[in-house]
């Protein structure tokens, strides 16, 4: 299959983009870039999850009409995806009429025999956004958000998850719904193997502050945030409206990746492919996990002073060198560590020294010792082939490691044979046009294989080394900072 749908989450827009959205959207767009670059369809999605209670409160806390509040948030992750040059297709918004059309639609596809009302009392985590039973809680505070759940008496509409819990078992034994990494799909068969019990998928309007996706017929009840929420990645498609030519197209006809946080594995590997065997609709081929960044081991917050803002290191930096940090140096498929001197080094040693420092020395090597022509010969096809084994099995880190590992055979070769030696002996003329012109096809080599990582310091490198004159850029391609 040659077409690719790749999903990131929809972020809650209580607050500004962070870090740990920013690393999701560039895993997203590094895949779907690639996907492109090997002549693939794709259609890459994101979104803001508007719905929320917690987008409610944080909108009456700041004493915004919470319409205006989420809407001026939304636009802040709108530009986080310009910002961090993100190469995606759409943008949903919940509150969009699309979306709440084809998400009302789709409550209505949902067997009827899978949905009942039932009063029902328990601890509800706003910050997750969901119930949670005594066993989630650590001192009786939820394990994530650190803050006593509330306690919730309802009377709301409940799916009947356990009516599927044998199917989802078999579809991810099996593999047809894949869970990436083995230990993330091992962590979801152990929760549905301890048993499955029906979930609430509703809330009233009095607790919903009058805010979400009102009930197909039942105007007294809201639908519960991640049962609209995860219709985003086929409304968007066009489910539920006149036209589903592009939900055929993407979501029947596609191989499907929803990409998504440690925290929100149970609503994307269990909740919704059980929602859709209820739709009779496909379910999605996949399920890729990433881990939390930490700064300094510590999970990040306001109050410890120890967030990071996307926006401020991109323009500090470059986009380019903050996308390499989050892919290269957060683990793809674990938790990974993000502080400044963290940052610095990893700019400093990868781009500036490495990357930089060896597209700037071949370059003036081949303007001052062969006048910036050089024979133009074959790459490494091997690099390619190594970077596109890693990017389909998930390892984004891995393969950025294989593009350095050339790097650094560049800067040996150059080490070894002294191409400035080379230069001052009539005899080795020959030598060194062979040498220059293999490190210029290495470092086009490198370049087609930075596309889907770094795709601005990509162009920049191809337009230098495959120019008909060969030059060093005007500006060092990462500049060395304080």
């Amino acid at each position: 299959m040659n077409r690719f749908y790749i999903t990131t989450s929809i972020p809650y827009v209580n607050a500004d983009p962070h870090i740990g959205f920013t690393l999701e959207l560039m895993q997203g767009d590094a895949l779907a870039r690639w996907h492109r670059q090997q002549g693939h369809e794709v259609r890459f999605h994101t979104g803001t999850d508007e719905n929320a209670l917690k987008n409610v409160q944080a909108a009456e806390s700041a004493g915004t009409p919470v319409g205006d509040f989420v809407a001026a948030h939304a636009e802040r992750f709108r530009d986080l995806c310009k910002v961090m040059n993100a190469s995606n297709d759409d943008f949903i918004r919940t509150t969009e009429a699309r979306h709440v059309e084809g998400a009302r639609a789709f409550w209505q596809a949902l067997d009827p025999q899978d949905l009942y009302r039932k009063e029902y009392a328990g601890w509800y985590c706003v910050g997750c956004e969901s119930f949670v039973t005594e066993k989630d809680l650590v001192n009786g505070e939820c394990a994530i958000h650190k803050k006593k759940p509330e306690q919730v008496t309802e009377n709301n509409y409940f799916f009947r998850l356990s009516k599927y819990q044998d199917q989802l078992l078999a579809l991810i034994e099996s593999g047809k719904l894949a869970i990436i990494p083995d230990f993330r799909k091992n962590e979801v068969l152990q929760f549905i193997r301890q048993g499955l019990e029906d979930i609430s998928i509703s809330r009233s309007e009095a607790r919903a502050r009058n805010w979400g996706v009102r009930v197909p017929g039942d105007e007294t009840q809201v639908m519960y945030v991640w049962t609209d929420a995860l219709t985003n990645y086929i409304t968007s498609l066009g489910y539920g409206s006149e036209d589903e030519t592009l939900f055929q197209q993407w979501w029947t006809d596609a191989d499907t990746t929803n990409m998504v946080g440690k925290d929100i594995t149970r609503f994307h590997a269990v909740y919704w492919p059980a929602f859709l065997l209820s739709a009779k609709l496909p379910i999605p081929k996949r399920v890729f996990v990433h881990g939390f960044i930490t700064s300094g081991g510590q999970k990040m917050s306001k109050s410890l002073g120890n967030t990071v803002s996307p926006f401020a290191y991109g323009e500090e930096f470059g986009v380019d060198a903050l996308r390499y940090y989050l892919l290269r140096e957060i683990p793809t498929l674990d938790d990974g560590d993000f502080t400044r001197a963290q940052f610095l080094a990893r700019y400093h040693a990868d781009l500036a020294n490495g990357l930089g420092n060896l597209v700037q020395r071949v370059t003036a090597m081949v303007e001052k010792y062969l006048a910036g022509e050089v024979a133009r010969v074959a790459g490494k096809e091997e690099l390619i082939k190594k970077v596109d084994t890693c990017m389909g099995r998930f390892r984004i880190d891995e393969a950025l490691a294989v593009i350095w590992e050339a790097i650094g055979d560049c800067d040996k070769q150059i080490e070894v044979q002294k191409p400035w030696a080379m230069a001052k002996d009539p005899a080795q003329q020959n030598n060194l046009m062979v040498l220059l012109s293999t490190l210029v096809a290495e470092i086009q080599a490198i370049g087609e294989a930075l596309k889907p990582f770094i795709p601005q310091t990509a162009e920049r490198i191809l337009e230098v080394v495959n120019a008909k004159k060969i030059t060093p850029p005007e500006k060092p391609l990462f500049p060395r900072k304080d």
